[in-house]
């Protein structure tokens, strides 16, 4: 049985004609409404039995307890399976979940609603914004006792909604045949010792790479609770859902996008300095382009159909085929390799299950920096490999986020790559300097032999993959990149796909839910200095003091300092408090005082500490923090009173 269950702002829905000789009998023949429920939608299997009603039951229930509902309408909905029981059986079935629910809520003020069963209806419905808003669930007959939490959470993942995604011809073939991988986990440590998972002792402090291992031992995606960081994007005013638009598309608010812009900056600036070109390439590609078509079978992603002009098209879910495409017509020597070939795409898409979408943790539009690498042979590959992970460390440290506190890595490759390479991969483990994560394949899969990536694990649990690099040793000849040789002969290069930070809304992602567990330990929030809207908040003791306040914000902006002024008619505490309630790093404060004195008095957040101090050690001491980080000018007005507020 498969269910999706949906927490409505209304339906509305109105029996038209019998879709099936037997439908049942109609109490009341007209439109049917109902505000701020949960629809059930189900679809009832060949095969479904009385077994399975107590755990439907306990799945509603225990959904309507996370969202605070108060009613439900089971709504049958055979379009969620191609496999349905017989009409007869699944209404039986349909009315026995029905009891059981009105049986459990009997003693409460839950309201249990259900639609006609064997209709066609009219259906209009609006779904909330909020993350847990959509959740799918399919549920199986018991099943023999020795059965492994292991697979039933894999089969959960891969099930879900699974109908739904294929029918539109939205799921590559190697995400189809992903659920059949056998691969076997271990744990490297820094010393080259391989220890199967079950034999390893994690210490207090390795806790986040046993999280990792459950995470991807148990694959279970779906998203219980609202994590952390989805509160914090709105409160700093950031980010946020757009009802408007497909789930997994967020709306980027002033702060936000100078946020996402400092990023982007940021990291274009380190791939260009490594050597990577930046290029342009289209968002959209023919699905029967013969390089696509066999790209699909290698690339475990879920993408966007859309048509045109009588082609079938998909929306990019990743920077390679453009680049891949364009590194085809270039004429290529061996003195030409390593060609590192660069694009932050906005965006990628990828349509990833309702379920899995929450804040900027998860998305199906989302910014990725991608730089490929073109190498003569294995050997220049690997030594390209090392310089693209020391590129990777050094950006996500600089971003803000540390390898030895925040990050853990995981490392995928096959048997016969390891036996070949031990040394190699032990001294890349031995750069990261904590033991890592394996997945290691019987036989190659993927088009890569050899896959690493940095991965977070957030205030629940969960973890998300952020820098990551590959060796594939496929595409090359799949796209019909050439390049010639010493002895004028063509050969294919090695490609290796590499981003150095992951996707820029996950590093949001990741730098707010390191500040909600900085919180959690009773320690003072952040986000760094370089990537704050405003880095110094300036407030004047009256009115009479805004013109020296105008002097300091033009001294700041000469020094490329992003200030602001709060000139509203507060008090003098109420600016204070919401300076701290923006996690702004720096309040500046000018009175008479400060005037006669020729200084200012400095409020600072992270340290606490109240001193003053003249204006030239101010600058200095921001410019020390930010260094060479990339600068815009602020993305909001520079007078607070002019400023419109968002709608919490």
């Amino acid at each position: 049985m498969r269910i999706l269950q949906l927490h409505v702002d209304y339906i509305e829905y109105f029996p038209v004609s019998k879709e099936i000789a037997d439908a049942e009998t109609l109490t009341l023949n007209e439109k049917q409404r109902l505000e701020d429920t949960v629809v059930i939608l189900m679809s009832i299997e060949r095969g479904d039995e009385d077994s399975m009603i107590v755990d439907i039951a306990a799945e509603i229930k225990d959904y309507l307890e996370k969202i605070k509902g108060k009613s439900v309408l089971l709504y049958p909905y055979a379009h969620l399976s191609s496999n349905l029981e017989s009409t007869d059986k699944a209404f039986n079935l349909f009315v026995k979940i029905e009891k059981e629910l009105r049986q459990m809520f009997n003693q409460s003020d839950i309201t249990i609603n259900r639609a006609p069963f064997g209709w066609t209806k009219t259906l209009e419905f609006k779904v909330k914004g909020h993350p847990m808003a959509e959740n799918s669930k399919s549920f199986h007959k018991k099943k023999d006792i020795q059965q492994t939490k292991f697979n039933n959470e894999r089969e959960d993942l891969l099930d879900s909604c699974h109908d739904i995604e294929e029918n539109d011809g939205g799921v590559s073939e190697a995400l189809k045949t992903e659920k059949n991988l056998k691969s076997e986990w271990y744990i490297l440590d820094t010393s080259g010792n391989l220890i199967k998972q079950n034999e390893f002792k994690f210490s207090k402090s390795e806790r986040n790479l046993e999280n990792l291992l459950n995470y991807e031992i148990l694959k279970k995606r779906i998203v219980d609770e609202q994590p952390p960081h989805v509160k914090l994007m709105r409160k700093l005013g950031i980010s946020d859902y757009e009802p408007a638009s497909d789930s997994g598309n967020m709306r980027y608010y002033p702060k936000g996008r100078l946020l996402k812009s400092l990023l982007e900056q940021f990291v274009t600036r380190k791939v260009s300095e490594y050597g990577g070109l930046e290029v342009e390439t289209p968002i959209m590609y023919d699905s029967h382009h013969p390089s696509m078509e066999s790209y699909f079978n290698r690339f475990p992603a879920r993408q966007y159909n859309i048509k045109s002009d009588q082609k079938d098209l998909f929306l990019r879910f990743a920077a390679c085929f453009g680049q891949f495409l364009m590194a085809k017509d270039f004429q290529l020597s061996y003195k030409n390799l390593p060609l590192k070939l660069y694009e932050l795409t906005r965006y990628s898409f990828r349509r990833e299950k309702s379920g899995e979408l929450v804040g900027l943790r998860r998305l199906r539009a989302f910014s990725m920096p991608d730089c490929h690498g073109f190498c003569r042979d294995l050997d220049q590959a690997k030594s390209e490999f090392l310089k693209r992970f020391q590129l990777s460390v050094s950006v996500v440290e600089e971003i803000g986020l540390s390898t030895r506190d925040d990050l853990e890595m995981a490392i995928r490759f096959t048997k016969d790559f390891y036996s070949e390479n031990k040394q190699y991969i032990h001294n890349l483990v031995k750069d990261f300097g904590k033991p890592v994560l394996v997945e290691m394949w019987d036989e190659r899969f993927f088009y890569f032999t050899l896959k690493w990536e940095f991965n977070f694990i957030d205030n629940l649990g969960k973890a998300s993959a952020l820098s990551t690099d590959q060796i594939d040793v496929e595409n090359s000849e799949r796209y019909g990149i050439t390049f010639v040789d010493e002895y004028g002969n063509k050969k294919y290069p090695i490609i290796l796909h590499n981003s150095p930070s992951g996707a820029i809304e996950r590093v949001i992602f990741a730098l707010l839910e390191k500040s909600a567990k900085l919180m959690r330990q009773g320690k003072v929030p952040y986000l760094p200095l370089w990537l704050m809207n405003t880095q110094v908040r300036i407030i004047p003791i009256g009115n009479e003091f805004m013109p020296q306040c105008n002097e300091l914000l033009a001294v700041l902006k000469e020094n490329s300092i992003r200030g602001d002024i709060d000139d509203r008619d507060e008090t003098l505490s109420k600016k204070i408090r919401e300076a701290e309630t923006e996690w702004i790093h720096y309040v500046v404060i000018i009175g008479e005082k400060e005037v006669a004195s020729n200084t200012v008095s400095i409020r600072e957040r992270l340290t606490k500490k109240n001193y003053s101090e003249n204006v030239t050690k101010l600058v200095t001491l921001i410019k020390d923090q930010v260094k060479d980080k990339p600068f815009l000018p602020i993305n909001l007005q520079e007078y607070l009173s002019s400023r419109p507020r968002i709608a919490s």
